[in-house]
């Protein structure tokens, strides 16, 4: 696998099934504080925004370093697209910005991932193409009950977000306002605007024109839609000059060809994910939208106008999927935003630090934004 498209393969790695409501702290002292520890967080009787109730949610997730006894050191690290609770690690560990002999992460997995309920793990009368569309409150509710219920948290130090963890990172600032200290969003935005939709509805289409896809009933995977998918989403991953500059050598084996790297892409994106997962996040993702939180009429702008706390805001200024653009636009209505563009070509993955200038980058101001005082 090319190194750069780990961010988006961390769901094939997810190490498999460690029971929940295991604090951290409770750990054996040999464990390392910067390496996951795995749970699962059961929900009896979760009720959807779509008005479904799932017998059993489940929302799989990550702990790292250790829960202190005032369990006031606590940030949360909510994951973006088909990725697993190890997808933060860029900011994890000795020399980077979450120091985990001093503070205590909880990395969780989005519904639709193929861990935490999907609608490839789910029994009927909501297996595959029935399960409900999930939003993005929706995950919040559910992390929001993690959290109290099973850990036993009602603050924390700041929620930071990537892609669709950022996402959720406003949702909360907007569901919860004084729940976090501090905010931080990378590569996403508070809504998903039109052209987005379309984006990804081209992704849904490319990938349910395979007859085999069977309305989501199939009985083995969509190859031929799934290499369209992925073939579909390339496109917009990283900026035109990323491809120009032929920046994906960065990543490959000596003599590797653009060829090569195209069949890497429309063969090897995912691995392993499954078609009706896919698309449940992508409609999980076209969805969001702050405004339409109850009390906001659908009025985005007056849904950021009640953020309470100071979020850094930092998006990729070759975004394809959610462009500088709409950020400022977001931002002239946030109070005490810090707008931070990351000054990169690698398009969306800039915000998840796909490469050492990136990262430092992101590290630094993260580290610098969560150490301020005050707002």
């Amino acid at each position: 696998m090319l190194s750069f498209l780990r961010h988006f393969t961390l769901a094939a790695a997810l190490i498999a099934g460690v029971s929940s409501r295991v604090p951290a702290q409770d750990a054996p002292a040999t464990k390392r504080p910067d390496r996951a520890q795995h749970h699962v967080f059961v929900i009896n009787n979760f009720r959807t925004e779509s008005g479904v109730t799932l017998p059993q949610a489940r929302v799989v997730y990550g702990t790292y370093g250790h829960l202190n006894a005032a369990r006031d050191n606590a940030i949360l690290l909510p994951s973006h697209y088909m990725a697993n609770h190890h997808g933060y690690e860029w900011l994890i560990g000795p020399g980077k910005a979450l120091d985990t002999a001093k503070v205590f992460l909880v990395a969780t997995e989005l519904f639709g991932n193929g861990k935490s309920s999907s609608p490839s793990n789910t029994p009927e009368p909501y297996h595959g193409p029935r399960f409900p569309v999930m939003t993005i409150r929706d995950n919040v509710e559910a992390v929001h009950q993690l959290l109290g219920q099973g850990l036993k948290i009602t603050h924390l130090k700041a929620i930071i977000g990537f892609s669709m963890g950022a996402q959720q990172a406003f949702q909360w600032a907007v569901s919860y306002p004084r729940f976090a200290d501090r905010l931080v969003a990378t590569s996403g935005t508070a809504k998903t605007y039109p052209h987005g939709v379309v984006r990804l509805e081209g992704q849904i289409a490319a990938l349910t024109a395979d007859a085999a896809f069977n309305n989501g009933d199939y009985t083995a995977p969509p190859t031929k839609g799934l290499e369209a998918f992925a073939m579909v989403w390339t496109g917009w991953l990283y900026s035109q000059e990323w491809w120009r500059r032929e920046l994906w050598r960065a990543g490959a084996k000596p003599g590797t060809t653009f060829e090569q790297v195209l069949h890497e892409y429309r063969t090897n994106f995912i691995p392993g994910a499954d078609a009706n997962d896919l698309i449940l996040q992508m409609r999980t993702w076209e969805r969001h939208d702050v405004g339409a939180t109850p009390a906001f009429g659908g009025n985005v702008e007056k849904a950021l106008r009640s953020i309470q706390v100071p979020i850094l805001y930092m998006p990729s200024e070759t975004d394809l999927y959610f462009p500088l653009t709409d950020a400022r636009y977001e931002a002239a209505f946030i109070p005490g935003v810090v707008l931070k563009p990351i000054p990169s070509l690698w398009g969306h993955t800039a915000g998840a630090a796909p490469n050492p200038a990136d990262a430092k980058f992101l590290n630094d101001n993260i580290r610098s934004f969560l150490a301020a005082k005050g707002r």
